[in-house]
């Protein structure tokens, strides 16, 4: 929770109020391994009450850690904006909302710099490491390999991690944080890949597992390697203090990795994976057809449902007719007169009253 808070507030500090909003888990790996290399020297602070911690006061990191993880988080949300913007979807495919996603993207990106720059990172290549994920992602395809797909993220956090041997005072530590930088970034990758994968089926976004055509399956060794290789790079480093790092960086990620891609043991049983296209495929299926095999129109929205409505009611066909639409769900119904009845005067009745 300290590193945590102290991310949040260097953000507020450096960036304002809504860049809190950016505030990253992963990113809070940097900001552990800077106080795991000095140790009691690390810098801290009493921060005041704050709701989000039930009113509670809270000791926070201060200093290049969290300055570094603000760097960090900063890169990554100027990333995905820009990546919504340029792929005209989510917020960014709003009328109007374009041209604001694009210079929020744009300051997200300029405050990330100046940030870097105050502790002596230089962010522009960077930058242009995740900037080539998009270009890596459009040329992927079945064969492809994960690894390739996952590089540019390993490029950029691999570098992340070795300046954390800088402000830790330690440059003999950056080999090692580097390789576990390229370790951590592929197992986000693969564990953000393997949770999104049922949504992403559902929504028809891309989706490197499927676009790949390698699934969760191959993609459980590689995560588990990449496990592996972090925890080996990590003890080949000289830390004052590995307790939170271990914690975070060894039984965290082990515990994630259990509850995505499944376990041998039986607290965390593999899970089945929908097949990618069936699963699409029998979801349009039942959206469009009815358990008649009927097609099945999309619903109206409250108002056209309401004009359909007034329709009906005054055609008489919510009653008289057989079979009728319904006015918000487009179901087949029934009309409620259509085996007779004396409850109107229309000509259309079979009831043959007057």
């Amino acid at each position: 929770m300290g590193h945590f808070c102290g991310l949040c507030l260097e953000l507020r500090d450096d960036a304002g109020h809504l860049a809190r909003l950016t505030t990253n888990y992963d990113a809070l790996a940097l900001s552990v391994l800077v106080e795991a290399q000095l140790g009691d020297e690390s810098g801290a602070r009493d921060a005041g009450p704050c709701a989000l911690r039930g009113m509670r006061r809270q000791r926070i990191a201060t200093g290049g850690g969290p300055r570094l993880a603000a760097t960090a988080s900063l890169l990554l949300a100027s990333a995905k904006i820009r990546d919504h913007v340029e792929d005209g979807d989510g917020l960014a495919a709003r009328p109007g909302a374009r041209g604001l996603a694009g210079f929020s993207a744009d300051r997200l990106r300029a405050k990330a710099i100046a940030i870097g720059e105050s502790i002596g990172l230089d962010v522009e290549p960077l930058a242009a490491a995740i900037g080539r994920q998009r270009e890596v992602e459009s040329a992927a395809g079945p064969g492809t390999a994960l690894t390739d797909v996952t590089a540019p993220t390993e490029t950029a956090t691999a570098e992340l991690f070795a300046h954390a041997a800088v402000l830790g005072g330690r440059p003999e530590n950056a080999g090692a944080f580097r390789s576990a930088g390229a370790a951590f970034g592929r197992l986000a990758h693969l564990l953000d890949a393997a949770e999104d994968f049922d949504e992403d089926a559902e929504r028809g976004a891309w989706n490197p597992l499927a676009a790949t055509g390698a699934g969760v399956d191959a993609a459980r060794p590689l995560a588990r390697g990449a496990l592996e290789d972090m925890k080996a790079a990590l003890e080949s480093a000289s830390l004052v203090d590995e307790t939170l790092s271990r914690l975070l960086l060894d039984r965290y990620a082990h515990h994630a990795v259990a509850k995505t891609f499944g376990s041998t043991c039986a607290t965390y049983p593999r899970a089945e994976r929908r097949d990618y296209r069936r699963y699409r495929e029998r979801r349009e299926y039942r959206r469009d057809y009815d358990d008649d095999h009927y097609y099945r129109h999309r619903p109206r929205n409250f108002f056209s449902g309401l004009c359909a409505f007034t329709v009906l009611c005054c055609t008489c066909q919510m009653c008289c007719r057989e079979h009728y639409e319904g006015p918000w769900s487009r179901r087949r119904r029934e009309g409620c007169c259509r085996d007779g009845c004396d409850c109107c005067s229309c000509d259309c009745c079979p009831c043959g009253c007057d």
